[in-house]
């Protein structure tokens, strides 16, 4: 697990320095060798901001870079990975980040342990 994809929900959490996060999720994101960001992130996190859902202090693309993780965009390549996954989950984001996961070789980190059913390196978030 030396390189990690966050869930929006953890890349919250971390900057919030949230109690939710896992110490050993914490740990694991603090040794890995990369983390990453993924535009949907932001994207997703942009659209329930925009609809009153949300209310972040800042920025996906701030707190990442703050945090020294890497942003990742969204390729073609990630988003055809989304034709072949099984419908598994519904969320649009959580199903392009999974692609993206799958696509680079990386394992995801998330409370969403739904996603661990995909054939992906999975983290729980929340342990």
């Amino acid at each position: 697990m030396n390189r990690l994809l966050l869930d929006s929900q953890v890349i919250i959490w971390w900057d919030a320095a949230a109690s939710q996060l896992g110490e050993n999720a914490k740990r694991t994101i603090g040794n890995a060798t990369a983390v990453y960001v993924s535009a949907a992130s932001e994207w997703e996190l942009a659209i329930k901001g925009a609809l009153g859902k949300l209310n972040l202090r800042r920025s996906v693309l701030e707190a990442a870079l703050d945090a020294g993780f890497e942003p990742i965009g969204i390729t073609f390549q990630h988003a055809q990975a989304v034709r072949s996954l099984k419908p598994i989950h519904n969320d649009p984001f959580d199903r392009l980040l999974v692609a993206t996961a799958s696509t680079e070789g990386l394992t995801l980190v998330s409370s969403d342990v739904v996603l661990a059913k995909y054939p992906i390196d999975f983290l729980d978030a929340c342990r």
